[in-house]
């Protein structure tokens, strides 16, 4: 079979959620299937992140924006490769497209009402490119993959789909990280202090930076502790500007802000923490409290969208809207070592049911279905 792999993004150098989904999947699948022929159709970048295997070949397509490349390069391409599937991986595809479509939809985030206005430019242009191309897509697919309960019944009911066009396959989880990865070296790159609280920030107004900063302020009044909170992923300006907007400047010099961190990196970054914030206001998965979780870290996260499906129900699991709640959860973590304990061990243990291969396995079998149907 001839098996063709949207990857637009996953050679760029920043990579985020989506990109880090396909290409483990991508990984795992070179590693399991041995048998189908595989062409993974990519954006030129720099970061060449995927290595070429007897059956699996990187096709590379220059075309200047995301629109371009999806709407005219790759049918060209995909007209040249004749699959007998093609698998789009990130929420969008081709209009024109003649050959079996499975199309991983992560969410429809895009759709609802935005719960901010602090989106940058390229999120605005794309949330305004997935709302007019998804409602056409979706007629179109054989089947539609989604990464979590929650979001499966949430977009068969927002786009009255049928039961049978939509599936969950959960994400998996890298043996990257895990509590072994420890190097001091690493982590001084983007803090200097032994012990801090983590916090993975974004201009989306889903991620609750704003509501985390509240949070940190009234943990800074009430703790005896006062761990310094490292924020990657966000820019010192928009920090600068949330802080000002709400009286918060004080808080700044406890703030570490170093930017985009590789994800190579994050594995010791994770395992340096006393403990992972994630009050998500909306996820349709949330990758990162599993990798916490895997790399032996409490995780403060919140109680709404698919998070108490992948945490589970032992997990800290509070109000994202309640920042006294989200301060009140780490300091019960500052105060009670049996408790840190606790979720450390809880954490480590859900990470054992989430893994690549059992995600990709999945896959497979959709895939042979889809084409020998």
């Amino acid at each position: 079979m001839r098996i063709a792999i949207e990857a637009q993004r996953i050679f760029r150098k920043h990579k985020h959620g989506m990109d880090f989904v396909v290409l483990e999947t991508i990984r795992a699948l070179q590693q399991l299937d041995h048998s189908n022929e595989y062409f993974i159709l990519v954006r030129p970048d720099e970061d060449r992140c995927l290595q070429e295997t007897a059956n699996f070949h990187i096709v590379e397509i220059k075309c200047p924006t995301y629109f371009l490349w999806e709407q005219a390069a790759l049918p060209l391409s995909l007209a040249r490769i004749k699959p007998d599937l093609i698998h789009c991986t990130s929420n969008t595809g081709p209009l024109c497209c003649p050959y079996p479509l499975v199309l991983t939809l992560h969410d429809i985030i895009f759709l609802e009402k935005k719960k901010g206005a602090n989106q940058s430019l390229y999120q605005r242009l794309g949330r305004i490119y997935r709302r007019w191309i998804v409602p056409r897509i979706i007629p179109k697919c054989r089947l539609i993959i989604t990464v979590s309960d929650f979001e499966r019944m949430h977009i068969q009911r927002s786009l009255s789909l049928a039961a049978d066009s939509i599936v969950t396959i959960h994400n998996g989880l890298s043996l990257a990280f895990n509590p072994s990865r420890k190097d001091s070296s690493i982590v001084k790159k983007y803090i200097l202090e032994e012990a801090y609280l983590f916090f993975l920030g974004n201009t989306d107004p889903k991620k609750n930076t704003l509501g985390t900063l509240k949070a940190y302020a009234i943990y800074l009044k009430k703790s005896t502790r006062k761990l310094p909170l490292l924020i990657a992923d966000l820019e010192e300006s928009v920090i600068d500007t949330l802080l000002f907007r709400e009286g918060l400047t004080d808080i700044k010099p406890y703030l570490y802000y170093p930017g985009y961190i590789p994800n190579e990196e994050l594995p010791y970054v994770y395992t340096g923490a006393f403990a992972f914030l994630y009050p998500s206001l909306r996820e349709s998965f949330g990758l990162p409290l599993l990798e916490a979780m895997a790399s032996g870290v409490p995780v403060v996260t919140s109680h709404i969208s698919a998070i108490p499906e992948v945490a589970g129900d032992g997990a800290l699991l509070i109000d994202p809207f309640d920042s006294d709640a989200i301060a009140q959860q780490i300091i019960e973590l500052e105060k009670n070592p049996i408790l840190y304990e606790e979720q450390v061990y809880y954490g480590l243990n859900r990470a054992l049911g989430f893994s690549w291969e059992q995600t990709t396995r999945r896959l497979l079998d959709i895939y042979n279905h889809i084409i020998l149907k």
